[in-house]
């Protein structure tokens, strides 16, 4: 009854956010309570909910500060010099938008947490995005499978996770993988080419024309001012006379003319920046308090005034907001599904559904239930509590632990999108995108690619 029961909370999440008859807060939090009623543990919702905050506290204080970090990061123009590079490859084509998303996304997941790669892809991307008319759910969509296949890098999570569960080293789970996701990464860049020209096809090139013309005129573009005044000077002053140009979202676009550039501090931001993101590889110290940190002295730095650091957080406010609220929401259904043994029978019916036959082929069972698992659970519950039965079966009918290890990774291109994972909500909340409308854009080329690291892992012999 609990399988039923964990499978149809999940069910009538995913078609509530996905039809738009709830938003993701409000489903996040009643649907599971409702579910934990109706499994007569209605009296410990409490206690559910606490412990799911409690484990997601940490993960929403990180969310918080490295929204702050790299907000302000962006506004002192720290990747500018990179938003240029990709701009200049992009230029007015969807095509090259958005391929250079997905390179992006796919260079900045490098630094293993997804939610400052989104961070910055989308503020980096965005404005591009909405000048061309152009799909943001594709935006989103390939920015997070391009993470999800770089999210296996050992310092990532997912394999470091297999590692523990396991008792085998990291290195020798992820490194003979290598070829498979070169080959996942590829397939995401050959989907957003293919996304681009369709995107091309659909924003028309009158569009691009009208773009193209713009661009040029706004490199020529001043204002004289001044002329014929004392001494006949004449000043120029950038289009838009200086100010943050605004979208007609409101949303603030990388204008190389804004107030809070700070160039003579760009070293100082790059320098920190590279410590910053060091000491969270080496895990000097853990990774929340290291953006409560990096944020305070950002800001010290950079906007010594009180006002000026004042209006910095509350130029992020409405994102710190949106994704920590998102965070706590999604401890509630997490708490519930964990606290009521949902998930853990739901993982058990899934493993005993397995035919006998099957068993010398649980390597490939362990890839195909990877894209499932790790989309309706936490990276936690599948490769601490799903795993080692998996594994166990395995070596029964002489199947390695490694290759059950390498095949357990292949599924997180999809499980970046899972409503349970925090940085989702980052993306789609900076990209003003309806996690609904991401979700039915990207379940379908996410599993796609799944399914290509794991064709790619048997045809090399890896698993």
């Amino acid at each position: 009854m609990l399988t039923i029961l964990g499978f149809a909370m999940i069910a009538t999440f995913l078609v509530l956010i996905m039809m738009k008859k709830m938003s993701p807060i409000a489903a996040l939090v009643l649907i599971p309570a409702l579910f934990c009623v109706i499994v007569g543990k209605g009296a410990h919702l409490g206690d559910y909910v606490i412990d799911g905050v409690s484990s997601l506290a940490p993960t929403a204080a990180m969310l918080m500060f490295a929204i702050v970090y790299f907000g302000v990061m962006i506004d002192v123009g720290l990747f500018d010099p990179i938003v240029r590079a990709i701009l200049r490859f992009c230029k007015a084509d969807p095509m090259r938008i958005v391929v250079g998303t997905a390179l992006l996304a796919a260079i900045v997941s490098l630094d293993g947490d997804g939610s400052t790669t989104f961070m910055i892809t989308v503020s980096a991307m965005y404005p591009l995005y909405k000048r061309l008319k152009m799909s943001l759910v594709v935006m989103t969509g390939v920015a997070a499978m391009a993470n999800g296949v770089m999210n296996t890098l050992p310092w990532g999570g997912p394999t470091a996770r297999a590692a523990t569960a396991l008792k085998v080293d990291a290195t020798d789970i992820f490194v003979p993988m290598i070829p498979a996701l070169a080959v996942g990464l590829l397939f995401v860049l050959v989907l957003s080419y293919v996304l681009g020209l369709r995107e091309r096809k659909r924003v028309g090139t009158l569009i691009l024309d009208e773009v193209l013309v713009e661009e040029k005129a706004e490199e020529k573009e001043t204002v004289l001012v001044g002329a014929g005044a004392a001494g006949g000077g004449t000043t120029e002053v950038p289009s838009g006379g200086g100010a943050d140009r605004t979208d007609d979202d409101g949303f603030q676009g990388l204008d190389p003319h804004r107030p809070t550039l700070r160039p003579k501090l760009y070293w100082f931001n790059a320098l920190l920046t590279v410590t910053l993101l060091t000491a969270m590889i080496m895990e000097l110290l853990p990774i929340p308090v290291l953006f409560l940190l990096g944020a305070a002295l950002a800001l010290t730095v950079n906007f010594p005034h009180m006002p000026d650091q004042k209006a910095r957080i509350a130029a992020h406010a409405d994102n710190v907001l949106n994704v920590s609220g998102m965070v706590f929401a999604a401890a509630v259904f997490t708490g519930v599904l964990t606290g009521t043994g949902m998930v853990d029978h739901m993982a058990d019916w899934l493993v005993n559904a397995i035919p006998e036959g099957m068993g010398p082929h649980m390597a490939l069972v362990t890839g195909l239930l990877s894209l499932p698992l790790t989309y309706f659970m936490s990276n936690d519950g599948f490769y601490f509590g799903v795993l080692p039965v998996l594994a166990e079966a395995g070596q029964a009918h002489g199947v390695s632990t490694l290759e059950i290890a390498r095949a357990s990774i292949v599924g997180q291109p999809l499980h970046m999108s899972s409503p349970l994972v925090p940085a989702v909500y980052v993306l789609v909340g900076m990209a003003k995108v309806e996690f609904g409308d991401h979700t039915r854009f990207v379940v379908k080329w996410a599993a796609l690619t799944c399914l290509a690291v794991l064709a790619a892992g048997i045809l090399f012999g890896i698993v």
